[in-house]
């Protein structure tokens, strides 16, 4: 690899700047209580969809290209290159634009239109596969074709970020929380795309020596969940999440599972209705990988409540509805899709009235 020059440092050390100004100038994510009829027990959202690029992502994407820079894996004329099914090349188009580079997203040709069209709009390149299982291949081909860098959030997610403290999404959770009721959460819930979130909060827990677990709410199709009943790396599905963001074909490399403490896997019609559940108590839309998140930590709640447990479970808010007015948001996608929400919907008005999740 050669020597980095005076002015390549120079041009890395303004977009460490850049980058570290723009988080300078957000406030953090709000923690949102979501009513629920369940005495002694307090659920909350910890809204990532009010980041610039709208998702939890846009930590990742920050961490990632800090990352990057550091390690001297991008200079001032690098093409950047990412596998993602959406948000995540959402927010790298942002910070690419942020630092003055080319960025070339490799996605499922089924990803929504509204996200091809927020990395457009961040002035990034989509470019569209047929088979969701290729995205690694080809974004590590047009990388080298090019001389460009393949970020690979894949890989990368776990160790970006710095778990022991320094502002991450684990550390922002125990502070907000710090006045609530129960300020060390009973739970806290997350989904997986790369396993990066839940290898941070996972590891923070354990350094900090709190009592709170880690559940990893899981989609269908997804290999995570069996990955990590069997403690096994090499599960693979053949078919691809429909929840958007979350569930993966594959094992990622970032996924971590020996600092989760309970995996749930939830149905896709569970996740679309519980989706548009949490929409209607918060009067503003949010997407699917948020409904999986809830669905799992009310099966938590069912449990602790069963239990006679008070305590407090978080979970996340990861983006916004608005990607996805085309697809979970319309009952003919959902047709189309042979997607029957109705059982789950009927569940969630039985929870509303006795504060109990019927099994559907």
């Amino acid at each position: 690899m050669p020597k980095t020059s005076i002015e390549s440092r120079a041009w890395i050390a303004e977009a460490i700047r850049r980058v570290d100004a723009d988080a300078n100038r957000s406030a953090d994510t709000h923690l949102h209580v979501l009513p629920i009829p369940v005495e002694g027990v307090d659920l909350y959202l910890k809204d990532e969809s009010v980041h610039p690029t709208g998702s939890l992502k846009h930590r990742l994407a920050r961490s990632l290209f800090l990352y990057a820079l550091c390690n001297g894996w991008i200079g001032p004329s690098t093409t950047v290159i990412e596998a993602s099914s959406g948000s995540t090349a959402v927010s790298e188009a942002y910070f690419a634009r942020l630092i003055g580079l080319p960025f070339v997203a490799v996605m499922p040709a089924s990803t929504s239109v509204e996200k091809i069209a927020l990395i457009e709009f961040y002035g990034g390149r989509c470019h569209l596969v047929d088979d969701p299982g290729t995205v690694y291949d080809v974004a590590r081909d047009l990388a080298a074709g090019c001389g460009g860098h393949y970020m690979d959030q894949f890989t990368y997610a776990e160790r970006a970020t710095d778990w022991r403290g320094n502002n991450n999404i684990a550390e922002s959770i125990f502070e907000q929380m710090a006045a609530e009721p129960h300020p060390c959460p009973t739970w806290i819930v997350v989904s997986a795309g790369t396993g990066g979130t839940s290898a941070t909060i996972g590891r923070f827990v354990r350094y900090r020596r709190f009592a709170t677990r880690v559940a990893v709410a899981d989609p269908e199709n997804s290999a995570f969940y069996d990955g990590w009943r069997t403690d096994s790396s090499d599960v693979t599905t053949g078919l691809p999440s429909r929840i958007e963001g979350i569930g993966r074909m594959r094992v990622e490399p970032s996924f971590v599972g020996g600092v989760v403490d309970e995996m749930v896997q939830v149905p896709d019609a569970a996740s679309i209705a519980t989706m548009r559940w949490v929409s209607n108590i918060l009067g503003r839309r949010v997407g699917g990988s948020t409904g999986t998140n809830v669905w799992a930590a009310l099966g938590l709640i069912g449990h602790m409540r069963a239990d006679n447990q008070t305590g407090s479970v978080v979970t996340l808010l990861c983006d916004g509805g608005e990607r996805y007015e085309n697809t979970y948001y319309n009952d003919a996608w959902l047709a189309a899709k042979n997607i029957d929400i109705t059982p789950y919907t009927t569940a969630l008005a039985e929870f509303d009235h006795t504060g109990i999740l019927p099994t559907t």
